[in-house]
C-alpha cells in the first residue's frame, strides 16, 4: 500500500511518516509538502532509517504522487496569527484546503483511494472534502477525535496508575471545543471504570479537563503536537491498510447516526480497506447523545458562518 502525506515536511506529516515507518505496514510513504526542500530531507531522514525497520520506499515528491496512492492524507494546514479569530483562521484554512483538493483531483486519484483529513478544524474540512472531490463519501475519512481518545485513555490510565493499553475509552462528537467525552462504556481491563478501587467521581471532570486541553498544553510547551497525532493517523491508516474493521472515533459526514446529518463528526465508525464501512449507533447515557447532537449544532453554525467556502 501506498501512503501520499499532503504537509509530508511539517510537524504533523512527518511524524505521521515516522509512525508509518515504525509499523512497517505501509509500502511506500510519499511526502508532498510546499517547501520541497524540507519533504526531501524528511524523507532522506526516514530512508536512512529503513535497514532497521521495514522494507519500505519513502521518498518526496508533488501530486504526480497522487495516482497510484492508496490512501492520501491532508495534513496540511495554517496556524492563528496573533488577534485572528477562530472564524477568520477557519476560512483562511478552508481557503487553502480548498486548493489542495483542486490539485488532488487535477492529478486524478485512482476510484479506491482514500483520503484521510487530517488538517483543522478537521470536522469542518472533512464535510468540505466529501462535497467538492469526486469519491464515493465513504472514501472520505477525518482523523477526528481518535486523537482526543487516545489522549483521554492515557490520562484515566495515569490517574489511576494501570497500564494504557488496558484502557478502553472514547471521545466522539466535534475535535473542539464541544467534544463529547464517553465515559458510560469506560472500561479498564475490561471492567467497568467505576469499579476500578483507585476510581474517585471527581476523576471524571479532572480528566476530561486534562484531556480537552492537551493540544493547548502542547502547543505551549514545545510548539505543536507531533508524536500522539502520528500514531492516531497510524491508527487509521494500518484498519485501512490491514482491513481491520476497527471501531474508530473518526469523522465522516452522518446520515443519521443519533440523529445527526449532513455534518461531519465523530461516532464509532467500523473503518476497513474500503474506507467507512459502517456508523455504529451504540447505547450511551441520555446526556452523552445530547452531547453529540450540540457537537453537530455547533458544527453546522460554523458552516453557515464560512458560507460558501462549506
Amino acid at each position: 500500500m501506498k501512503v501520499a502525506i499532503i504537509g509530508g515536511g511539517g510537524l504533523v506529516g512527518s511524524s505521521a511518516a515516522f509512525a508509518l515507518q515504525c509499523g512497517g505496514v505501509v509500502r511506500e510513504i510519499a511526502l508532498i509538502d510546499v517547501n520541497q526542500e524540507l519533504a526531501e530531507g524528511q524523507a532522506l531522514d526516514l530512508q536512512h532509517g529503513t535497514p532497521s525497520v521495514a522494507d519500505q520506499v519513502v521518498q518526496a515528491g508533488g501530486y504526480e504522487q497522487i495516482p497510484d496512492s492508496d490512501v492520501i492524507c491532508i495534513t496540511a494546514g495554517l496556524r492563528r496569527k496573533p488577534n485572528e479569530s477562530r472564524l477568520d483562521l477557519i476560512n483562511r484554512n478552508t481557503g487553502l484546503f480548498r486548493q489542495i483538493l483542486k490539485d488532488v483531483a487535477a492529478a486524478g486519484p485512482k476510484s479506491s483511494a482514500i483520503v484521510l483529513v487530517v488538517s483543522n478544524p478537521v470536522d469542518i474540512l472533512t464535510y468540505v472534502a466529501a462535497r467538492e472531490l469526486s469519491l464515493p463519501s465513504s472514501h472520505i475519512v477525518g482523523l477526528g477525535t481518535q486523537l482526543d481518545t487516545i489522549r483521554f485513555c492515557s490520562w484515566i490510565a495515569a490517574a489511576l496508575e494501570v497500564p494504557p493499553t488496558q484502557v478502553s475509552a472514547r471521545i466522539l462528537g466535534e475535535h473542539g471545543d464541544s467534544m463529547v467525552p464517553i465515559w458510560s462504556s469506560a472500561t479498564v481491563g475490561g471492567f467497568p471504570l467505576d469499579r476500578h478501587p483507585r476510581w474517585r467521581p471527581a476523576l471524571a471532570n479532572e480528566i476530561f479537563a486534562r484531556t480537552k486541553g492537551s493540544g493547548a498544553e502542547v502547543i505551549r510547551k514545545k510548539g505543536g503536537a507531533g508524536f500522539a497525532v502520528g500514531i492516531a493517523i497510524r491508527d487509521v491508516i494500518h484498519s485501512i491498510a490491514l482491513d481491520q474493521r476497527r471501531i474508530l472515533p473518526v469523522s465522516t459526514v452522518q446520515e443519521g447516526c443519533y440523529g445527526v446529518r449532513d455534518v461531519a463528526l465523530s461516532v464509532p465508525t467500523v473503518v476497513g480497506r474500503c474506507g467507512v464501512l459502517e456508523r455504529l449507533e451504540l447505547e450511551l447515557w441520555p446526556k452523552e447523545v445530547q452531547g453529540i447532537r450540540n457537537s453537530a449544532r455547533r458544527l453546522r453554525e460554523t458552516l453557515e458562518q464560512v458560507g460558501s467556502t462549506a
